[in-house]
C-alpha cells in the first residue's frame, strides 16, 4: 500500500505583512481515529527566503514561519524568526577587523518576547594606512552597549509587524 495515499496536501499561507501570501504546500497524514490531521500541522516551521515573500531580488534574509492555525485546507502561519543566509554571513566576516556581537531579549508592544542578535564590524577609515582596524576591548564593550540600547529602544516601542518590517 502506497503511504502517500493516506496523506493530504495543505496550502501554506504567509502572514498578511508579506506581499505574496501563498508559500507552498505541505503533506500531512489524514485524520484517522483520535489522531487529527490539524494537530500534525500545528507547530510546523517553514523557512522561506524574503525574496520569495516580497518578490524581489535581495535574497539573503530567511524567515521562519510557524503554523498556528488550520482553516480548511490552509495552514495559517506567523513570524517565528529571521536569519541571514550562510553565504551572506561569511561574506561579511573578514580578516584584519574586529567583529562585535551583541544579543538582547526585548518585549514588543503586543506582548511577543524577541531575542535579537546583532553583529557589527570595525571599518578602515578613508585615509588609513595601517592594514588592521582592530578595536580595543573597552571600545568593543562601549559599542556593544550602544548596540543593545538601540535594539531595545527600537523594539520596545513597536509591535511585531513593525519590527519584522524594519
Amino acid at each position: 500500500v502506497d503511504p502517500f495515499s493516506k496523506k493530504d496536501w495543505y496550502d501554506v499561507k504567509a502572514p498578511a505583512m508579506f506581499n505574496i501570501r501563498n508559500i507552498g504546500k505541505t503533506l500531512v497524514t489524514r485524520t484517522q481515529g483520535t489522531k487529527i490531521a490539524s494537530d500534525g500541522l500545528k507547530g510546523r516551521v517553514f523557512e522561506v527566503s524574503l525574496a520569495d515573500l516580497q518578490n524581489d531580488e535581495v535574497a539573503f534574509r530567511k524567515f521562519k514561519l510557524i503554523t498556528e492555525d488550520v482553516q480548511g485546507k490552509n495552514c495559517l502561519t506567523n513570524f517565528h524568526g529571521m536569519d541571514l543566509t550562510r553565504d551572506k554571513m561569511c561574506s561579511m566576516v573578514k580578516k584584519w577587523q574586529t567583529m562585535i556581537e551583541a544579543h538582547v531579549d526585548v518585549k514588543t508592544t503586543d506582548g511577543y518576547l524577541l531575542r535579537l542578535f546583532c553583529v557589527g564590524f570595525t571599518k578602515k577609515r578613508n585615509n588609513q594606512i595601517r592594514k588592521t582596524s582592530y578595536a580595543q576591548h573597552q571600545q568593543v564593550r562601549q559599542i556593544r552597549k550602544k548596540m543593545m540600547e538601540i535594539m531595545t529602544r527600537e523594539v520596545q516601542t513597536n509591535d511585531l509587524k513593525e519590527v519584522v518590517n524594519k
